[in-house]
């Protein structure tokens, strides 16, 4: 195992900057998750980790020693891809015991190693398939078990998930974490899913545009976002958010008054006012709504409703009697209320 250190790390393809100085210590044994829309450098800072870029400036050390100049395959890293990247002329024990062959190791050490890594992953009776024989969610499982015969200082994942269907992300998000906390072994973890970043991960990075947004546990930035960008992003579904002036503990807004409460802002100030779908109250007073769509989900009700020229999403838990066109009165509570600044995003 092993600590990861990125020190004012940049990377420019030509003229293009991609990221923008990102400095990030990642502790031994820990799981941290680089998480953030397609295009803002979450993986080309893996693939800078991993050895398969270069780096334009800053400094990469894993473990103390900084490996800039290091070849991948001597970084003692192993990653794990979106596509499987199983050979289909081999078996999968044989995928699995590929980069020891290569390392010219004891065929009982490699034996050894697959077997082991074949009883944690439940491969056992799989050995001697080969990879067209192997459903999504094996092949993964393969490819995880090829990173886990390594014994790596580190692992690393480039959304292994994406290519499954979403029961087997479910399934496979399980049995990543449990692994996780089996070998302790230092991970880094990409993905565009939020979903999975906050189930998974002791720290998430929420990448935005090559720089870091935000940096915490999950329920962190859940409860307490830094800025707009990471509350619209954290969060399922997305945090309701819309612009209106701060009066007095009130936010006028889409023709209603929004109470707040302990707000840092000026009277007359231009505001985001964001509450999440979970965190409004259907009432008997409060900002008139009409609902627009039910959309039932068996423990829980998603609701769609009109206020003002605004579409809002709220959750309750159970099962709601309201239809389309009826008319209820929403009560934002208080305590989950998050203001930002409209010119700047930024928390209040």
């Amino acid at each position: 195992m092993a600590s990861v250190s990125f020190s004012s790390i940049k990377k420019s393809f030509g003229s293009t900057k991609v990221l923008h100085g990102i400095s990030l210590d990642i502790a031994d044994g820990e799981f941290m998750v680089l998480v953030g829309p397609s295009g803002c450098g979450k993986s080309t800072l893996l693939r800078m980790l991993a050895g398969l870029e270069d780096i334009t400036g800053g400094e990469i050390a894993i473990d103390g020693r900084v490996v800039n100049d290091l070849d991948s395959k001597d970084r003692d890293i192993a990653m794990v891809f979106q596509s499987y990247a199983l050979y289909p002329h081999l078996t999968v024990g044989e995928n699995m015991g590929f980069s020891l062959r290569l390392r010219s190791e004891r065929k009982d050490l490699i034996q050894s190693r697959v077997d082991n890594a074949a009883k944690i992953l439940n491969l056992q009776a799989l050995l001697q398939r080969y990879p067209r024989e192997l459903s999504g969610g094996q092949r993964q499982r393969v490819a995880m078990g090829r990173a886990i015969v390594r014994d790596p200082k580190v692992f690393l994942f480039d959304e292994p998930l994406s290519n499954l269907d979403a029961k087997l992300r479910v399934a496979m998000r399980a049995e990543i974490k449990a692994l996780h906390q089996r070998l302790k072994t230092t991970t880094v973890y990409v993905t565009h899913d939020q979903v999975e970043a906050m189930t998974m991960a002791d720290r998430i990075a929420v990448m935005n545009d090559g720089r870091i947004e935000q940096l915490g546990e999950p329920l962190e930035l859940y409860d307490r976002p830094a800025n707009l960008f990471v509350a619209q992003f954290i969060g399922s579904p997305a945090m309701n958010v819309f612009e209106g002036l701060y009066r007095n503990n009130f936010i006028e807004a889409l023709g209603a008054a929004w109470p707040v409460s302990g707000a840092r802002a000026a009277a007359g100030q231009r505001v985001q006012y964001g509450i999440r779908p979970e965190h409004i109250d259907l009432a008997a007073t409060g900002v008139a709504a009409e609902v627009v769509v039910v959309e039932p989900m068996g423990a829980e009700t998603e609701l769609l409703v009109k206020v003002g020229d605004r579409t809002l999403t709220l959750t309750t838990h159970g099962r709601s009697s309201l239809g389309p066109g009826e008319r209820t009165f929403l009560a934002p509570r208080l305590e989950h209320v998050h203001l930002f600044d409209a010119a700047t995003g930024a928390r209040l």
